[in-house]
């Protein structure tokens, strides 16, 4: 898993709340297994009209956030089931954190396994990056995890909470199968025992 220590780009304003992950990724393209290529499908039917045409006015389609790596949301972000593809969507497009004043918590876990810095935040400071969102690729923010700041394009500063070890798992890049990694000799040493004592199993 890659890791985030400090990130600076382009945030997208989505100023929508209850984002649900058919909204994310629709269920028609859940038929891989595989992580990539499903940033071009993502957030699908507010990107594309019925004819899989760009929707000029939707802010991911527009020149400045094309490649935004920020996405500021409205709450209950990630709600509905608890598909994977979500982050992976997110992920494959250039998105590595998402800012709201809440989300679904199964889709604020799948964040964090697949590197992606899910940020709560109050509302008043999110409508303050709205703000600074709605000025393009002229206003760039920066994520700094190891502080737990993010810093404005004027200067300002808001610090967010974080759980440590979800914190240090993305520094670290480390998900579940590192972690299990980390205690690969004393599981070879418990192995080795168990198998000495019972030779027979």
């Amino acid at each position: 898993m890659q890791k985030f220590t400090t990130l600076t780009g382009v945030a997208a304003p989505l100023p929508m709340i209850n984002v649900d992950t058919d909204a994310i990724i629709p269920k028609q393209f859940l038929k891989t297994i595989e992580r990539t290529g499903l940033g071009k499908n993502l957030l699908y039917e507010l990107r594309y009209d019925e004819n899989g045409k760009e929707k000029p006015d939707f802010v991911l389609n527009k020149p400045a956030y094309r490649k935004a790596q920020i996405l500021v949301a409205g709450e209950n972000f990630g709600c509905g089931s608890s598909r994977e593809h979500a982050p992976w969507a997110l992920l494959d497009f250039g998105i590595r954190c998402v800012i709201a004043p809440s989300f679904a918590d199964i889709f604020h876990n799948n964040c964090f396994q697949n590197g992606i810095l899910p940020i709560k935040l109050p509302q008043e400071d999110v409508d303050k990056l709205l703000d600074d969102a709605s000025r393009g690729a002229n206003a760039t923010i920066t994520i700094d995890l190891e502080k737990q700041e993010i810093r404005g394009p004027d200067g300002g500063c808001i610090t967010f909470e974080m759980d440590p070890f979800r914190k240090r798992c993305l520094l670290e890049g480390l998900d579940n199968i590192g972690l299990t990694l980390e205690s690969e000799k004393a599981i070879s040493d418990f192995e080795g025992k168990a198998k000495a004592a019972r030779p027979w199993a």
